[in-house]
């Protein structure tokens, strides 16, 4: 078992259920991210919770937050910053952006243009962010939670194949049970029930439980498991563009936040079979000839569970 450092971790899980409805294992994915110090990338269609998630999470974490609305006409100087005279002081200010600041929620990330987006890039991959020849650092810790309509939404740009591989994850939401949207709309009588989450874990403790995190043991036989499934995407036909080895050591990663969240100190096959799809399937690029009419994401789903059930798995 893993040392008391979980014992908030429930906390900030119910906490963000008692807002997010009936979407346990979204959650689960969306914790399994923060602590593996991934991205995340939640699609799904217009109001069912995507941004709500992202705000949610954020509000259970005592950590720097800012919102960015993605618009055709957002420039890359509205998110990183821009460099501005000082006319006291004979030379240029840097005026930082909403990229500085532990958590950004990036609403409705597909609805900018592809120039705007990949302002991202350094930042989500590297931590910091370039302007006029000048490196700036970014507070620690760092997250983007982006927030994407289906691409065939009108308005909407598709995020190119290296954007889509700075997310660890893509999760969605879906739409709540019956039962739950009823829950849901007696909450909302007398308020938002996002206005009662209050912060639980700091940026500093929220660091020590990512670096815990990498302390829990992945054995050989696992990492040779997650290979397998790594070099048949590689190989198969249906697959333009496999997995690359950002890809693997992001899955390797969340498998590694997944044992933590349940209390292990040690990785299982089923962490990584669990977490194939959420962290494979919007790295996948599929060979058009295999494309047969249905949508895509599906399709790729498909494959992986396919590959998945081909691949022996280690005892």
């Amino acid at each position: 078992m893993i040392r008391g450092s979980t014992n908030r971790l429930p906390e900030v899980r119910q906490s963000i259920e008692s807002v997010i409805r009936g979407k346990s294992e979204a959650v689960e994915m969306a914790l399994v991210a923060l602590l593996a110090g991934g991205h995340l990338l939640i699609e799904d269609v217009p109001g069912v919770g995507k941004t709500t998630l992202a705000r949610t999470l954020a509000r259970c974490l005592d950590c720097s937050f800012q919102r960015i609305q993605f618009t055709s006409d957002l420039l890359p100087a509205d998110i990183v910053g821009v460099s501005i005279y000082n006319q006291q002081q004979g030379e240029f200010e840097f005026k930082p952006g909403p990229i500085f600041a532990n958590l950004v929620l990036a609403d409705e990330i597909n609805r900018t243009t592809p120039k705007t987006q990949s302002s991202l890039l350094e930042a989500m991959s590297e931590g910091r962010v370039t302007v006029d020849n000048r490196t700036w650092e970014l507070p620690q810790p760092f997250m983007v939670l982006a927030t994407q309509n289906p691409s065939e939404h009108h308005g909407t740009y598709p995020l190119p194949e290296s954007q889509l591989d700075r997310f660890l994850m893509r999760i969605s939401l879906g739409y709540p049970s019956i039962e739950e949207e009823k829950t849901l709309l007696q909450q909302h009588v007398v308020e938002h029930p996002l206005e009662k989450v209050r912060p639980i874990i700091d940026a500093a403790e929220l660091m020590r439980l990512q670096g815990e995190v990498r302390q829990v043991r992945v054995s050989e036989l696992l990492v040779d498991y997650l290979m397998r499934i790594v070099e048949m995407t590689r190989r198969s036909g249906a697959i333009e563009l496999g997995i690359s080895p950002r890809g693997s050591l992001m899955l390797l990663r969340a498998a590694q936040a997944l044992a933590f969240i349940r209390s292990r100190d040690y990785c299982t096959a089923d962490d990584i079979k669990q977490l194939v799809g959420p962290v494979f399937a919007h790295r996948l690029v599929l060979n058009q000839r295999y494309v047969k009419g249905r949508p895509e994401p599906a399709q790729v789903d498909d494959l992986l569970s396919d590959m998945l059930g081909t691949i022996e798995v280690p005892l």
